[in-house]
């Protein structure tokens, strides 16, 4: 995993396509792709003077937690590179290009663009809208609920659906639920079923500070946010004392008053550097996440079963016309053990 930083891959091959090194870009702070390449290629022995180098995005040209990955393949005699797309980073946005050009390393663009930009939508929905990419998971019974009256819903899916929902989890940068599944059930909401190098941080609307203290989505070395509308001095200490921060951020309108304010939030949490927020909450925040047009995609886990009466999806309406209705488009489906895993995207939103 390489959060916050793009998901990215090197490989140098010499004239003849013979590979000698490759790497992919690591945790941030690590480095890159083409330098992890390079350094691939030393430790096989091979020479990389006038090879070309296939990247999945523009090398990097600016100073950050390393140095530039253009300088890198410049000064190692790189003689051309193919990259698949150009870097949406502002500190960056043709500038690598610009270098390797000007220190006459022939350079072709195009590639692998759509799967590339696809592989980071996060990264660029973070780079060109300033909000993460919001991916809205929910595990439902096929007359679309979620859990039964009483609240119950363990388990409505099976252990391949739950499994492939940790695998989700862990390539967001943060997983974000509401008071109301932490109170109801208590969940960690961290990756277990998947092996993982880094668990995605934790974020919770909590309005008013009612997170329990003992609350399972404590965890040593995962950071947890919490948003919350309705100061309360007392109840910030206990919580930042048990490794929360508290962020308060309020609704401006009327009809937010004592609520948070979503929009807002996802701003924040993209200068927090989150890339992919995966939602997994109840019907309440689902509802409103969705009526105010804050969801770019959905991830949706229907079991071969029918509950009835129960609790829907996402609470928001009623509509008076179907016209109202929010339009999605499916971009992928596959059975997951015994059950349907349906991606779906609202038409557009992926247009940046």
């Amino acid at each position: 995993m390489s959060e916050p930083n793009p998901r990215v891959g090197c490989v140098i091959t010499d004239q003849r396509g013979r590979v000698l090194g490759e790497g992919h870009t690591q945790q941030a702070g690590g480095p890159h792709a083409e330098v992890m390449a390079l350094r691939d290629a030393a430790a096989r022995g091979e020479r990389v003077t006038g090879a070309t180098a296939f990247v999945t995005l523009e090398p990097c040209s600016h100073h950050g937690r390393t140095g530039p990955c253009c300088d890198a393949l410049i000064n190692a005699g790189i003689g051309k590179v193919v990259a698949s797309i150009a870097d949406p980073n502002p500190l960056v946005a043709g500038q690598g290009f610009a270098r390797l050009r000007a220190a006459g390393v022939e350079v072709e663009v195009g590639p692998g663009a759509a799967q590339s930009r696809e592989l980071n939508i996060g990264f660029f929905s973070r780079m060109v809208r300033k909000t993460p990419w919001v991916r809205m998971k929910i595990a439902a019974s096929l007359d679309g609920k979620t859990a039964l009256n009483n609240g119950v819903s363990q388990w409505i899916t099976s252990e391949p659906a739950r499994t492939d929902g940790h695998a989700w989890r862990a390539r967001a940068g943060a997983v974000l639920t509401g008071i109301g599944t932490v109170l109801e059930d208590n969940p960690r909401l961290d990756v277990r079923l998947v092996e993982t190098t880094r668990q995605p941080r934790l974020v919770v609307v909590d309005s008013r500070l009612e997170t329990p203290l003992d609350a399972r989505l404590f965890m040593p070395g995962r950071k947890l946010f919490i948003y919350a509308a309705v100061r309360d001095a007392a109840r910030q200490a206990a919580l930042e004392a048990r490794g929360a921060t508290v962020i308060f951020m309020p609704g401006q309108q009327p009809d937010t008053e004592g609520k948070v304010d979503l929009a807002a939030m996802l701003r924040d949490l993209a200068n927090r550097e989150i890339n992919e927020l995966h939602v997994e909450a109840g019907h309440k925040l689902n509802g409103s996440l969705i009526r105010e047009g804050l969801v770019d995609e959905f991830l949706v886990y229907l079991a071969p079963k029918l509950i009835g009466q129960g609790r829907d999806m996402a609470n928001f309406g009623p509509l008076t016309e179907l016209a109202q209705a929010v339009p999605l488009a499916f971009t992928a489906t596959e059975m997951v053990g015994p059950d349907l895993r349906i991606v779906a995207r609202i038409p557009g939103r992926d247009a940046f």
